[in-house]
C-alpha cells in the first residue's frame, strides 16, 4: 500500500522526486543536485561527452569489458540525428573525451579518427531513431546479464532494486549472431518499446535513458538484478522457507515511481562519476 508522503512536508519538489530530505533546523532548503541547465548547446555537448567517457571507465572497473564487445552511445544535442560512440579497439578503461567518435545516421564518421563497431551502429542507430526521448544506450557482455539472458525470460519482481524495471523491460527472444543488419536493430528497438531495458536472448543486456548517466546506472542495476535472480533461482526448492515471495502488484507499481524514474537514474550515477574524478584526477575529461 502506498504510504503518505508526510516525511516530505514542506520539502522541495526536486528533493521529493529523488527521495532526499534537505531542510535544516533554520528552515533552509538543501537541494539535491539535478541535471544541469546549460547556456549553450556546445556546453551540453561537452557535458554529455564527459559523462559518456566516465561511463566507460565505470564499466571497465566492474568487468563489463570483453575484447571489442560492448558499446555506449549518447545523442548529440546539436546534430540530433548523430550520436557519439566508443572507438572499436579502445579499452573501456582508456577512453577519454577526445577519443569519442561522432557518427551520422548513415554510419559515417563525422568526427574522430578510428572505426566504430558495426554492431553498435546497427543497434544504436535504430534505437535513437525509434525513441526521440532516448539520449543514450548501453550494451555490454556482462557475466550475469548474459547468463540470465539464456533463459529468454523477464525478471521476477522480487526485490526493491528489481522494481526499477517493473513493466519497463522486455526480452528480445531471437539470436542470429552478431547484429550487423539494421533490420535486426529495428527488431531490437521494437522489443524495447517504451521501456528502459531489453534482455537480448543468448547475448546480454541493453539499457537506455534520457541521459547517459541514467542509461549507465540502469545497466549497472540490471546486471546486479540478474545476478540476484540467478542466486535466488539456484536456492529455490519446493519446501517452506525456500519459495520465492514476489512483490504485490500495487506495491511494485508504487515503488517504481520511487526508484525507476529518469531523475533517480541520473542521480544514482553521480557517485560513480565522482568516483572516477577522484581516481583519475579527471584525466578522462581531456
Amino acid at each position: 500500500m502506498a504510504p503518505a508522503l508526510a516525511v516530505y512536508d514542506s520539502h522541495s519538489a526536486e528533493n521529493q522526486k529523488t527521495g532526499a530530505l534537505g531542510k535544516t533546523t533554520s528552515g533552509k532548503q538543501l537541494r539535491i543536485r539535478t541535471y544541469p541547465k546549460f547556456n549553450t548547446l556546445d556546453e551540453e555537448r561537452l557535458y554529455r561527452k564527459q559523462h559518456l567517457a566516465a561511463a566507460f571507465r565505470v564499466f571497465a572497473d566492474r568487468g563489463f569489458d570483453e575484447g571489442v564487445a560492448g558499446h555506449i552511445s549518447v545523442r548529440d544535442p546539436i546534430l540530433t540525428d548523430h550520436f557519439w560512440l566508443n572507438p572499436l579497439s579502445a579499452h573501456f578503461s582508456q577512453i577519454r573525451v577526445s577519443d569519442l567518435i561522432l557518427v551520422n545516421e548513415a554510419g559515417e564518421v563525422v568526427e574522430g579518427h578510428e572505426p566504430i563497431n558495426a554492431a553498435a551502429f546497427a543497434i544504436h542507430s535504430e534505437i535513437h531513431r525509434a525513441r526521440p526521448d532516448v539520449h543514450a544506450a548501453c550494451h555490454a557482455h556482462s557475466v550475469h546479464g548474459k547468463a540470465f539472458s539464456v533463459f529468454g525470460r523477464e525478471l521476477d519482481m522480487m526485490t526493491q532494486d528489481s522494481l526499477r524495471f517493473y513493466k519497463s523491460h522486455a526480452v528480445y527472444d531471437s539470436f542470429g549472431g552478431i547484429v550487423l543488419d539494421r533490420e535486426e536493430g529495428k527488431r531490437i528497438a521494437k522489443a524495447l518499446g517504451g521501456g528502459k531495458a531489453v534482455i537480448l536472448q543468448n547475448h546480454g543486456l541493453l539499457t537506455v535513458g534520457g541521459s547517459v548517466d541514467a542509461a549507465a546506472f540502469w545497466f549497472l542495476s540490471l546486471e546486479r538484478t540478474c545476478q540476484a535472480q540467478l542466486l535466488v533461482d539456484a536456492a529455490c526448492r519446493d519446501e517452506d522457507g525456500y519459495r520465492k515471495k514476489l512483490i504485490e502488484e500495487e506495491d511494485a507499481a508504487y515503488t517504481y515511481t520511487q526508484v525507476g524514474t529518469e531523475e533517480k537514474g541520473w542521480l544514482a550515477f553521480q557517485p560513480y562519476f565522482d568516483e572516477q574524478m577522484a581516481k583519475t584526477g579527471g584525466s578522462f575529461l581531456r
